[in-house]
């Protein structure tokens, strides 16, 4: 009988490419499974555990036993007023509580943004190199991802002018990271002011401002550019807490953004989720009110290995990389190793680069082509500088055997 059946995944599923990193990260467990150790440098994940003063503010919501019922779908009121005076003090702009809406994880906000704002065949401009959910994301919303490219000799930054010439009348939104997952690079205050006066020729154009990463900037600028004059009507600015304060499993992320978008957003996720954990919005209103010295020290960590990182990856040959601003990765241009072959296997793409990769150094990276930039890969030193020494040693060893 059930040999009759005919049940069929949506189009919109079947469609949808599977998330780069996850699936990486999988195929490590898969060789872990088999007692082979593999070095993951795939997932963009602090190594480092929650701080415990978080953990703490965790444990005594438990303690307290009254946040057992649904919280507020777009998150608990004083938590949004933190939320509020942390980008006041921080950012330089200027919100409400009716400006916040808290999440399951930056990721979910995007997705809360791109459902409440896109209908069917509207444009979004994305930045590329991109997140990988980017993408996904605005097509599963029925929109049109329209990219525009920088490459690494400028460090993966497209400019004002391409952003302008890439705008027509379906433009609907424009989105970047800064710092850039995958590329780490950071957005200067000129170019941002670039950005914004494309963005304001404009009547009908958001800005969406993914900063997750804001912590973890090496410049001695931080600017969001909902505080530059006339963008914090034209801005949802992302944020979250899972990279700066180690706090991925939580799953809490929110937006800033005009009270009629986040309402929207509100509706949304009422529908989809409601509310962010109970506790965890507890312990991220903990890491939002408490001192932010572990943060920095996390920082200051992540600042050494991207030194370690970058002199033992231009001692590889072939290898083109630059100096990462921001984040915890690099985005070398591996494209001198297509082409080459070892043992039978022939590199045609940085894809199969990866694997090779994989299976003869136990080293576990992400194929550039999910970013948006097939010549590169994205390593991770969100790790322990003994991993990140040991798995460049094996993936210059495994290198250097290709011809």
């Amino acid at each position: 009988m059930s040999e009759l059946l005919t049940f069929q995944l949506s189009d919109r599923i079947a469609n949808m490419e599977e998330s780069a990193t996850l699936a990486m990260a999988a195929k490590a467990r898969e060789f872990k499974s088999k007692g082979i150790n593999v070095i993951s440098l795939s997932l963009g994940e602090p190594d480092f555990k929650t701080p415990k003063h978080i953990q703490d503010g965790a444990k005594q919501a438990i303690d307290e036993g009254k946040y057992f019922a649904y919280p507020p779908v777009p998150g608990y009121q004083d938590l949004r007023e933190a939320i509020v005076k942390k980008f006041k003090e921080e950012n330089n702009i200027s919100y409400q509580p009716e400006n916040i809406v808290v999440s399951n994880g930056a990721k979910q906000s995007i997705a809360n943004v791109m459902f409440a704002l896109l209908n069917p065949g509207d444009e979004v401009v994305v930045y590329s190199p991109y997140w990988v959910s980017y993408s996904a994301l605005i097509q599963l919303a029925e929109g049109k991802p329209v990219f525009i490219k920088g490459g690494i000799e400028n460090e993966f930054k497209a400019s004002a002018q391409q952003l302008r010439e890439a705008i027509t009348d379906k433009t609907k939104a424009v989105i970047f990271s800064s710092p850039c997952n995958p590329t780490g690079s950071v957005f200067t205050r000129k170019e941002l002011e670039e950005m914004s006066q494309v963005i304001l020729e404009h009547d009908n154009i958001m800005v969406i401002a993914d900063e997750i990463y804001e912590h973890i900037n090496y410049t001695e600028e931080k600017v969001s550019i909902a505080s530059l004059p006339g963008m914090v009507d034209r801005t949802v600015t992302v944020n979250g807490f899972a990279k700066g304060f180690a706090m991925t499993g939580w799953r809490v992320g929110y937006i800033g953004a005009p009270a009629w978008l986040a309402k929207g957003c509100t509706k949304m996720q009422g529908q989809f989720t409601s509310a962010n954990c109970s506790i965890a919005q507890r312990a991220a209103l903990t890491a939002l009110t408490s001192d932010l010295g572990p943060t920095f020290e996390m920082k200051k960590a992540y600042e050494e290995r991207r030194q370690l990182v970058f002199d033992l990856l231009s001692d590889i040959p072939g290898i083109k990389t630059n100096m990462p601003k921001g984040a915890f990765y690099f985005f070398p241009d591996v494209s001198s190793y297509f082409g080459k072959s070892a043992d039978g296997v022939q590199i045609n793409n940085a894809s199969e680069l990866c694997m090779y990769i994989l299976d003869k150094a136990h080293v576990s990276l992400v194929t550039g082509e999910a970013f948006g930039d097939p010549n590169c890969i994205r390593l991770s030193y969100a790790a322990s500088e003994a991993e990140l020494k040991e798995a460049l040693k094996k993936i210059k060893e495994v290198l250097s055997l290709l011809s």
